[in-house]
């Protein structure tokens, strides 16, 4: 059976006819007990044969100041080989929320130049809606795999990219978190963070291209992200670099393709002295 896959997000429906192909590597991108954010998980079943991908201890820089800042390509290179990931693999990535960390892997995987990877839309509460199968939280692990970066730097962007892009009409900054906190009108779940958002940013909030933990319709995302086409690039923000990938794969369902995102988010912007906030 073919895996040739031409979107970035799959159903349940396929991931359960292709679940036992040697190729495929479902990965459990849930991040546990997310305390900075309303979303908590705190389950205890994983699609079966899931290998877990640790955001936050593995997958990202540990020693960084700033949270989910994404390991350098050599350090990625060995942790995905570590954990089993080949070059001739098809990766479907999936949370315990619904479709909330998943996007973060899948975009990590495109940073470093792997396509053949997915996210499965709704993650595990639409696979257990459907009565797939599930088993207990196990650690399964794979034999050591081949996977090979092939960096694309233009995927990603720091502080001063960000800031250099202010007051650039080409370039378009869009953050994906709430109204409130863009607008300053809600706290940052962030102790002693500045409120505000980015000058000459624009807002849209993930939750706004779901439904229910899943991705909208196709459709409905052109009609969203229609305004977007006419950029040169699109600098995508958020918190601390989770739901931006969100917006990244909503862009990339409707083949947008010069989109970036700003690994370190709100979290730096308002960290680093003498950055100019809007409010």
């Amino acid at each position: 059976m073919s895996l040739k896959i031409d979107k970035p997000l799959v159903s349940a429906d396929w991931l359960n006819a292709h679940l036992d192909l040697k190729q495929l590597i479902v990965l459990d991108c849930t991040i546990p007990k997310v305390s900075l954010n309303t979303f908590v998980s705190e389950e205890k079943t994983q699609i079966k044969g899931a290998v877990y991908f640790d955001i936050k201890n593995s997958f990202s820089d540990t020693k960084s100041v700033f949270p989910n800042t994404v390991l350098s390509p050599e350090d990625f290179q060995e942790r995905a080989q570590k954990i089993g990931i080949h070059q001739d693999a098809t990766v479907v990535c999936y949370d315990a929320v619904g479709t909330y960390s998943s996007p973060r892997v899948w975009w990590m995987f495109q940073l470093m130049g792997f396509k053949n990877v997915v996210v499965l839309d709704g993650g595990l509460p639409a696979w257990k809606a459907s009565g797939f199968p599930i088993e207990s939280i196990v650690v399964n692990k794979m034999q050591r795999g081949n996977f090979k970066v092939r960096y694309q730097p233009r995927k990603l962007k720091f502080t001063a990219d960000v800031f250099g892009s202010i007051d650039n009409k080409e370039v378009l900054i869009v953050d994906a978190r709430s109204n409130g906190r863009y607008n300053g009108t809600a706290p940052e779940p962030r102790k002693d963070l500045k409120s505000g958002h980015i000058p000459s940013s624009v807002n849209l909030p993930f939750i706004d291209i779901q439904n229910n933990g899943k991705m909208k319709t196709e459709t409905e995302l052109i009609t969203i992200f229609n305004s977007f086409k006419n950029k040169k690039e699109i600098i995508f923000t958020c918190g601390s670099g989770i739901t931006a990938a969100i917006l990244a794969l909503g862009a990339a369902i409707v083949k947008l393709d010069n989109v970036a995102v700003y690994d370190g988010s709100w979290t730096e912007w308002a960290s680093t002295k003498h950055l100019p906030i809007s409010l």
